[in-house]
């Protein structure tokens, strides 16, 4: 191996040299994990979460700087909440409903910014430079891909060989948030010591099987946990119960804001008893002023700079693209048909991809005034452009079984401020990814060392 390469890359080409040496026994391999994939709980409800044939590794220079990445980040995130909550200027930023900002301006329950995030990335592992995509919050998901994907890696030829010669360590999700969650619960005035946990969602639009792996991590922490449908709980005599009658002492809210005010009615009682601070939860809903995309443009406006060093300017310069409403209020329609390639069109506030994203450089210039017309004024964002970064690839089970170029989007968990984990996904060549459709998730390794013969 070059000594001038990183090991990082230095993995990648063992994988590469060893399908490269045996492409049908890595064939077979592949087929393999596609087969495992879909008889695991990755295939669910009619939804299939879809891999390629080499995970990917990141070494320790790497996996500091995402570290660093979080950290900064969470500084700058609880400038916003405090700036919110503080400031009238900056509340003015933000277009919430009412009801919305009376629940942003509860007081959490914890100490701490951010209970859980996932801080989505373009990174240039080149240069090590990189771009938000956009910041999820309290409906964080995905951990149960990486822990399936590892199961299936072990059908993969190529990554036994490869694991023989260099230490890969994975993450681990779960645990480590229960770890987190309890530490938030037991830093709130009247935490128990015997709580009972639900983990609430509008269950229709649930990971339901991610949701059983962490009641069973929170079980075999030696804490009880049901899972809940939020319009199922019952507030009565000022505590929370769920439908089985159970006291809720704590919640870990899985069900996202947008989902919450679009059924405000339907989950009076869980409104009433964290309005009424009867019942732990996490996260609180101040969450939702980093879970908006909206988050961008108020980071790049001058009254939120102000609250903001000098080094977090810095860090918001080179890193969160510009940000602006799809309306004349913001940019003229002339400007972004004239520089399509240079922007991206997404709804305010969305997940799991729903809605439209829409890039210029993947329309020719007709598709791209039509949609931009039809969309101008309707309430979506238009953000810059971010470069994307390309890895080569294989994908033997739904691919061609050939070698192609793949974006990455390196998604950072962070648990209390902290880096937990990676959500690694990727796309056939410089296109959008889109959940579920171009998308493809990869289990995540850290390499530190060769294995010592």
């Amino acid at each position: 191996m070059d000594r001038n390469m990183s090991l990082q890359k230095e993995v990648f080409e063992a994988y590469r040299t060893r399908i490269l040496a045996d492409p049908e026994s890595n064939r077979a391999g592949g087929l393999a994990m596609k087969e495992y994939i879909e008889n695991s709980s990755l295939n669910y409800q009619g939804v299939l979460d879809k891999t390629v044939y080499i995970p990917k590794v990141f070494d320790e220079e790497t996996i500091s700087r995402f570290r660093k990445i979080v950290q900064m980040s969470t500084g700058i995130f609880d400038c916003v909440i405090r700036g919110y909550q503080n400031d009238e200027a900056v509340r003015a930023l933000f277009p919430f409903s009412e009801e919305l900002k009376k629940l942003i301006l509860l007081p959490a329950p914890y100490e701490g910014v951010l209970p859980i995030a996932r801080m989505d990335i373009f990174y240039n592992e080149d240069t090590g430079d990189f771009q938000f995509c956009e910041i999820n919050t309290d409906g964080t998901a995905a951990m149960l891909r990486d822990l399936e994907l590892r199961k299936a890696l072990e059908l993969n030829p190529a990554h036994r060989e490869v694991e023989k010669e260099y230490d890969l360590q994975p993450f681990e999700l779960f645990d480590s948030w229960v770890g987190t969650f309890m530490g938030l619960y037991e830093s709130s005035k009247d935490h128990r010591d015997d709580p009972h946990v639900a983990i609430v969602d509008f269950l229709e639009n649930a990971t339901y099987r991610e949701f059983e792996v962490f009641a069973g991590a929170f079980e075999k922490a030696g804490v009880s946990c049901e899972i809940c449908d939020i319009r199922s709980l019952q507030y009565k005599e000022g505590s929370l119960f769920s439908e089985k009658g159970k006291k809720i002492d704590a919640i870990y809210r899985r069900a996202v804001t947008a989902d919450i005010m679009a059924h405000y009615e339907e989950v009076t009682p869980f409104i009433k008893a964290v309005t009424d601070g009867a019942v732990f939860y996490a996260g609180a809903f101040e969450t939702q002023l980093i879970h908006t995309k909206w988050l961008f443009y108020v980071l790049h406006h001058p009254d939120m700079r102000r609250l903001l060093s000098d080094e977090q300017k810095d860090f918001v310069d080179a890193h969160v693209p510009k940000t602006v409403e799809f309306s004349s209020e913001f940019i003229s329609l002339q400007e972004v048909l004239d520089h399509k390639d240079s922007y991206i069109l997404k709804p305010m506030d969305a997940y799991a991809s729903k809605g439209t994203y829409a890039a210029g450089r993947e329309h020719d210039q007709q598709s791209w005034q039509d949609l931009c017309t039809k969309l101008y004024g309707t309430g979506m964002i238009c953000q810059q452009y971010c470069t994307q970064y390309l890895t080569p690839n294989i994908d033997y089970a739904w691919g061609d079984g050939e070698w192609h170029p793949y974006i990455n989007m390196p998604g950072l968990y962070a648990y209390n401020g902290q880096l937990a984990g990676i959500l690694m996904r990727m796309a056939c060549e410089e296109k959008i990814i889109v959940a579920h459709e171009n998308e493809r998730t990869v289990p995540v390794f850290t390499v530190k060392s060769r294995v010592r013969s």
